[in-house]
């Protein structure tokens, strides 16, 4: 079965709300990992609306999971993050205007800073992956950049309704084989929850979901360990419904 990776990206987007300190992001990734899960990430954007630098530096001094690091091609965050200490790399398109990344990295209109960004990542020992939409031209490109890995876009297959869920799913599918066949590792997330996480984690090949909003906001609820855990028991049994 995949990995859970927990994205905590929200439980600082409601600290920043105050501009405070609680909820502490870092203790909350750290009771994540006493419920389950098996990694955190986190993605710090360039106008810092979430995440903060030191939140970076505490979540690599204190959790005993992987930290995944999600970050754009900008200069100044790519410096940052190559003194980071994080163990995996995804390297994600960025808007200052969305709400949430809104699509995948274009890996063929990007090959130039890539070509400059992955062996600088590399060099310090991280995992990169590329998140991209699962467009065959995309998954072809990023089998030439050097990245180990990529992560699926699940965006287009969580929004879907009706008849567009199983073609979505197709295209994750087919994607995710090409990728193996390219010899790249795959990775998938982006607005995945409870009532869809199934389809996706029964994927053959799919090695690592990152999910963080649903889970944060059914902790709200439940709380922390009752969210995860309920989670990582549908990725385990990859049929359930919540």
């Amino acid at each position: 079965m995949p990995r859970l990776h927990i994205n905590i990206d929200h439980v600082a987007t409601l600290r920043q709300a105050r501009r405070g300190f609680e909820p502490d992001p870092i203790a909350w990734a750290l009771e994540a990992e006493r419920a389950g899960a098996q990694g955190i990430t986190c993605h710090l954007r360039k106008d810092r609306r979430h995440i903060q630098d030191a939140d970076v530096v505490a979540l690599r001094a204190q959790i005993t999971t992987l930290l995944n690091l999600e970050l754009s091609l900008d200069p100044e965050i790519v410096e940052l993050s190559l003194t980071s200490g994080a163990d995996e790399f995804c390297l994600v398109p960025e808007n200052r205007k969305e709400v949430t990344t809104e699509g995948g990295l274009d890996v063929l209109g990007e090959a130039g800073r890539l070509a400059l960004v992955i062996p600088k990542l590399l060099a310090v020992g991280g995992v990169i992956s590329l998140f991209i939409d699962p467009e065959p031209e995309q998954v072809r490109a990023a089998a030439g950049s050097g990245a180990q890995f990529i992560e699926l876009h699940t965006g287009s297959y969580s929004n879907a309704e009706g008849l567009d869920i199983p073609r979505e799913l197709r295209r994750l599918s087919e994607a995710t084989n090409l990728a193996r066949e390219l010899g790249l590792r795959v990775n998938a997330g982006h607005g995945l929850n409870y009532l869809n996480v199934g389809p996706v984690a029964l994927l053959d090949g799919i090695e690592e979901l990152n999910i963080g909003h649903s889970i944060v906001s059914r902790a709200i609820f439940c709380g922390i360990h009752d969210a995860v855990g309920d989670m990582k028991a549908l990725v385990a049994g990859a049929d359930g419904i919540a």
